[in-house]
């Protein structure tokens, strides 16, 4: 059985075990999360100098800090010494320094090796060849940026690209104000699904109708099945009863006062490669990391930002929060529905995209060009077909639709 169809109404997508593989999977960490640009942490989780967080991004631990100077670090999370993790924990405050549990070489927070056990014994160490190797940083949107190339790709091109291709231009999003917002929740969750099952779901709204009926009362033209990602520059717009961006449809909270009256009303959806997703509405943000860490397996999580007045005065966000939280629960139990078949025999070619979906086969065609050299290990869920063809042999018999301007 194959996916390959000669139906103008249908193209085929990636095959089953490239959402299953091991081998795959490491090549997508190394190639891509270990490669690319990628979204770590809200700059305002480092509220203080010595404040850190470690960030699992591809193979590699990483270490963001802030100095006592405000500026933000990124690290290697290693020792220079015998390699230990300096930091095992998810978040904490260091007092004056990073030091290794094991033998107690110690950093400052520029990563300058400050001290070790008979160091002064040692003249011919280079305190600065022998400190923290450190990472690219960018701040953009209020978050910490992270690239581990050593040559990071376009931050201009690929970050802030992404959004002035969906939006039209990168004026779209300044009044959104999103680097000044405030966190007002933070749900973290753990899907057991692979992280290109959950990226293909939120660029695609045909299953809206289907398993989200909160969502699709606040934006009915989301039951017609197609997203706001297949038109530039297109926001989906608001229920005519519908006062905000709520579980129920009731009132919003202060709308940020930079939205344009065009955007009034309107719900935005960018999808950043390889691991972020932005929603935009009049009163809040949402921001969507994912943290692939294994080919079945992603932890993903999301932020409800607001204006800073918002979250201060400890008005009640509840009913903004929970109806993009239960869209998140129903898109990440389709998708954990879903990553078991991918071993199927039946899946082994992979399926097929409807027009609605077309747009999916772009991101398809990235990845494809980044891992589609990659023969499968074998090394997956339930076992691979002999006859399973790796990427760049799967020919699309169909070429590809472009989605409208």
């Amino acid at each position: 059985m194959t996916a390959e169809t000669t139906s103008p109404s249908l193209i085929a997508t990636l095959p089953g075990h490239t959402y299953t593989d091991a081998g795959i999977f490491r090549a997508e960490q190394e190639r891509i999360f270990e490669q690319m640009w990628f979204c770590a942490i809200r700059s305002s989780d480092l509220d203080k100098a010595g404040a850190w967080k470690t960030v699992q991004i591809g193979r590699e631990s990483v270490l963001i800090s802030r100095t006592r100077k405000g500026e933000i670090r990124g690290f290697y999370n290693i020792c220079r010494h015998r390699g230990v993790k300096l930091c095992m924990e998810e978040s904490g405050e260091a007092a004056r320094s990073f030091q290794c549990p094991y033998h107690a070489w110690t950093y400052d927070f520029e990563g300058k090796l400050i001290a070790a056990p008979n160091l002064t014994k040692m003249p011919d160490i280079d305190r600065n060849e022998y400190g923290l190797a450190k990472v690219h940083i960018r701040e953009y949107l209020g978050y910490v940026w992270v690239c581990l190339a050593e040559e990071p790709p376009s931050f201009e091109q690929d970050v802030m690209g992404a959004i002035e291709e969906r939006l039209g231009n990168l004026d779209a999003i300044s009044g959104y104000d999103v680097a000044n917002l405030k966190v007002g929740r933070r749900i973290r969750y753990d899907v057991k699904a692979n992280w290109k099952l959950i990226i293909e779901n939120f660029m695609e709204c045909y299953h809206c109708a289907t398993i989200h009926p909160e969502l699709t009362e606040v934006l009915p033209e989301f039951a017609d099945g197609l997203a706001a990602q297949y038109f530039v520059g297109h926001g989906a717009e608001f229920g005519s009863e519908i006062k905000g961006f709520t579980i129920d449809g009731s009132e919003g909270l202060d709308v940020i006062p930079g939205v344009g009256e065009d955007q009034d009303r309107r719900y935005y959806a960018i999808t950043i490669k390889p691991t972020v997703f932005v929603n935009l509405v009049p009163d809040h943000v949402i921001i969507h990391r994912m943290f692939p860490l294994a080919a079945d397996h992603t932890i993903v999580e999301c932020d409800w930002l607001y204006l800073p007045s918002v979250v201060e005065s400890g008005k009640d966000v509840t009913a903004s929060v929970e109806l993009f939280h239960r869209v998140n629960m129903q898109d990440f139990d389709a998708c954990e529905r879903c990553q078991p078949a991918m071993a199927s025999k039946v899946y082994a070619n992979g399926g097929v995209l409807v027009p609605s979906e077309h747009h999916i086969g772009a991101f398809h065609d990235w990845v494809n060009a980044k891992v589609g050299d990659v023969q499968p290990s074998g090394e997956d869920l339930l076992g691979l077909t002999a006859s399973t063809p790796p990427l760049e042999d799967r020919a699309r018999t169909v070429e590809r639709a472009q989605a409208p301007e």
